[in-house]
């Protein structure tokens, strides 16, 4: 196929700004999960997911809080309204974890 010069720079700009596009685009593996933080609980509170899985986390309350695993494979900031945190899991096993801000708030990842 054949462009003209016009048609030829305008076919290089769609595909610049398409390339653009996929590149900033975020894609999640299989196995990936996500886990909210709402009304000072987990949701969901247990989770199972493949070796190799990324966790994300997101903070939907209006009060900080943390993602800290017990066993000390994984510690988040305070984190704020909207604020996420995420943490790839590379190896099985059960992961306890809770808010250090309020304990009450306490769930699991089993990653296998």
């Amino acid at each position: 196929m054949r462009f003209s010069a016009p048609n030829r720079a305008l076919a290089v700009i769609t595909l610049a700004a398409f390339t653009a596009s996929l590149a900033a685009a975020t894609f999640a593996a299989p196995g990936d999960a996500s886990v909210t933080i709402k009304n000072f609980d987990f949701h969901p509170m247990a989770i199972s997911v493949p070796v190799g899985a990324t966790v994300t986390w997101k903070n939907l309350d209006g009060e900080p809080h943390t993602v800290t695993s017990t066993g000390g494979a994984f510690r988040s900031e305070a984190l704020d309204e909207d604020d996420t945190y995420s943490f790839r899991f590379t190896k099985p096993g059960v992961y306890k974890y809770l808010c250090t801000i309020h304990p009450r708030m306490v769930a699991t990842v089993t990653v296998k």
